[in-house]
């Protein structure tokens, strides 16, 4: 029986102000009666793995639902820029890896963000050049990652040692390869890496688009298939001052899912419009429709989980210690939304509580 595992915990530099403007450069904005903001300032990945995000973007279920408040949404590549985006008060949420989350949370000693809801989870997956079956004939080869510390190179990580191979420049062991997912692809077709473990659309690219094989799907790992790929964080601060407007944006969250849930192949489409609009490319229509069979779009953090994610993180050698999680997540929001849906609530394990 497999043990849980995986993800995360991107090695966050501490970059505390980013480019731009941040609140501590402006005065902030004054709360609204009720707890309003004027503006909403939303982080997303052009990412399959971010459908949620796209989706709520490009049909203005997010605007809809926060009224009056202007939404600003920004993109970026990797969790720890996310991060630092968070942390310089450049943006006041984001979507994001599990690992990236916990590292914030951890960075700040448990009081700048709170995970207020899933997004998805599955969608990654360890793939490999023909002819690799088993673990064993991984040694001496190289494989990417797309960042140091991100979400799969502690999966990835964690996966090698219960395997017992290990990560160095000997023969015997195994290379590992920090890469931006483009620079992989092209990697992998000329045979520099031999392996990968991705997040989609980049797993099922590099399936369909360079030959490569599926060795193993993370969800093989996790009890009952499930574990968190990303997830909704949002700065303490502004949970605080401006509740209305974190249930607002919960609305246009859960009513993203929901039209991706009800209606795949117009999400999928939809998903792919977003990715062409903010990167200038558009993914293969087989790419985009088996990224989505790869994963599940659920408002659940899978709080459940999050214990053995920072145990993985210590494991794989990217934090010193063990995170202690109580009052990461904070539920209260997404649960009262979910009841006026007439959906069940989501656990939150007993990280609510300080």
């Amino acid at each position: 029986m497999s043990r849980l595992r995986t993800t995360l915990v991107l090695a966050v530099t501490a970059a505390l102000a980013l480019a731009g403007c941040s609140r501590a450069e402006r005065a902030p904005d004054a709360p609204a009666a009720g707890g309003t903001a004027a503006e909403l300032r939303l982080g997303y990945f052009p990412n399959v793995t971010h459908a949620a995000a796209i989706i709520g973007v490009q049909e203005g279920l997010f605007t809809a639902e926060i009224g009056d408040t202007t939404l600003t949404a920004q993109t970026f590549n990797a969790g720890g820029d996310a991060v630092n985006a968070l942390f310089g008060g450049s943006i006041d949420a984001t979507y994001i890896g599990s690992g990236p989350a916990i590292n914030a949370f951890a960075r700040s000693d448990g009081t700048a963000v709170r995970l207020v809801a899933g997004a998805t989870d599955g969608g990654a997956q360890l793939v490999v050049r023909p002819g690799v079956t088993s673990p064993e004939q991984l040694r001496g080869t190289t494989i990417a990652t797309p960042q140091l510390g991100n979400t799969q190179d502690i999966a990835l990580k964690v996966w090698l040692k219960d395997q017992g191979l290990t990560v160095g420049d000997a023969p015997d062991q195994v290379q590992i390869a920090n890469l931006e997912n483009p620079r992989t692809l092209d990697a992998f077709r000329q045979g520099s890496v031999q392996a990968a473990w991705l997040p989609e659309p980049w797993s099922s690219r590099l399936v369909l688009d360079a030959g490569a094989s599926v060795l193993l799907d993370e969800r093989e790992l996790w009890d009952g298939g499930r574990f968190p790929t990303t997830v909704l964080l949002v700065s303490t601060d502004f949970v605080n001052r401006y509740p209305d407007t974190v249930r607002a944006l919960l609305r246009g969250h859960i009513a993203a899912t929901e039209l991706a849930n009800a209606d795949p192949a117009r999400a999928a489409t939809i998903v792919n419009d977003g990715i062409q609009q903010l990167t200038g490319n558009r993914l293969a229509d087989p790419v985009i429709a088996r990224a989505f069979t790869e994963l599940t779009l659920s408002t659940d953090p899978l709080a459940p989980t999050f214990p053995q994610l920072a145990q993985d993180s210590v494991d794989a050698g990217i934090a010193d210690d063990l995170v202690d999680l109580a009052g990461f997540v904070d539920a209260g929001p997404l649960n009262a939304e979910l009841e006026a849906a007439g959906q069940p609530a989501v656990d939150s394990a007993g990280l609510d509580s300080p």
